[in-house]
């Protein structure tokens, strides 16, 4: 069953079955905790972060999985292969910096189906995907996209996403530095075909800065979820990821 024929198929409603991962970053901030290799391949009590990802997604049903790779990409593929457990993996390779918008456009003969579940690969945020497709399915029709958003103590490090009662997003905020509670992106999306393919074709553009902000107003909706949430982008961050994912991974519920 594609992604496209779940919305019509209520015995799988909140089920999805092709994922993307965007594991192609340079991963500049995180360079003095790790050696030479990419970010996704980070290792957390043992493992590589991408294998927490790949938990989560199992967990949800998810059957396949495409990774947006780049910079020092032959080391993820070496690593993992063709398949995770029971996942499928496919690669997208970039062999220039496109940015995470022109790396999903690049993915996109891989992408079989609408919408698209996307993740960035450097964060992790323990909320129910299933209600999470079940709540775009229901705005399908006319949802370009959904963004998982989460509720932080301290947003100094992100940019805050707003939305209005109705789930619309109405604004993005670039991060001011200030320690203030707010809604940030969680870097996980629901994507329409009608929005990966208004992504101009090998140039480089970023989903957060040009696409997103683009279609405030034509379809972008909000997913708010409290739900524990990190990413790996700093060292200081990268330090709490063990006992981060000890507590909220999904290798916890899978067996890994």
């Amino acid at each position: 069953m594609s992604l496209g024929s779940m919305s019509r198929d209520p015995a799988n409603s909140g089920a999805v079955r092709v994922a993307v991962i965007l594991a192609g970053g340079l991963g500049t901030r995180l360079r003095p905790a790790l050696a030479n290799c990419p970010k996704v391949l980070a290792p957390v009590a043992g493992r590589p972060f991408l294998a927490y990802l790949l938990d989560q997604f199992l967990a949800a049903g998810v059957e396949k999985v495409v990774l947006c790779t780049g910079h020092q990409g032959e080391q993820l593929r070496a690593a993992f292969g063709d398949r995770y457990r029971t996942l499928a993996l496919h690669y997208s390779h970039e062999t220039g910096p496109l940015g995470t918008a022109g790396a999903l456009r690049l993915a996109v003969p891989l992408l079989d189906g609408d919408p698209v579940l996307a993740a960035n690969g450097d964060a992790y945020c323990d909320a129910d995907l299933s209600e999470f497709v079940r709540a775009h399915q229901t705005h399908a029709a006319d949802a370009a996209a959904s963004l998982l958003v989460t509720w932080v103590d301290d947003t100094a490090r992100y940019g805050t996403v707003e939305f209005d009662d109705a789930g619309n997003v109405t604004a993005f905020r670039e991060k001011t530095g200030g320690a203030v509670p707010g809604w940030i992106n969680a870097g996980m999306y629901l994507l329409s075909q009608r929005l990966l393919m208004s992504v101009p074709p090998e140039q480089p553009v970023s989903i957060e800065r040009d696409v997103f902000p683009a279609w405030v107003g034509r379809g972008l909706r909000a997913h708010p979820v409290r739900a524990p949430f990190i990413d790996i982008g700093t060292p200081e961050s990268y330090a709490q990821a063990e006992t981060f994912l000890a507590r909220h991974g999904s290798s916890k519920q899978t067996g890994g």
